[in-house]
């Protein structure tokens, strides 16, 4: 299995490092350009949205959750 992948964001002019396995950048890079942004942008929107979730935790769930609905599955459906 291949290990993680650190990338550094800023989410609220806050520096901060996230690392995910190759396979969720990946998921979340697509995403990203599904919806016509930049991957920060979508790393803010996701943790705008996290609560008390880890943010590590909120990108692999919206990665998932587009993988998904993309191949129109969802989880208990």
């Amino acid at each position: 299995m291949t290990g993680l992948v650190k990338r550094s964001v800023s989410l609220d002019g806050h520096r901060t490092s996230v690392a995910l396995e190759p396979p969720f950048w990946a998921v979340l890079d697509a995403m990203a350009q599904t919806r016509g942004q930049s991957l920060a942008a979508l790393v803010a929107a996701v943790d705008a949205e996290r609560g008390e979730r880890p943010l590590a935790s909120a990108l692999r769930v919206a990665a998932l959750d587009h993988a998904l609905s993309a191949e129109g599955s969802r989880p208990g459906g």
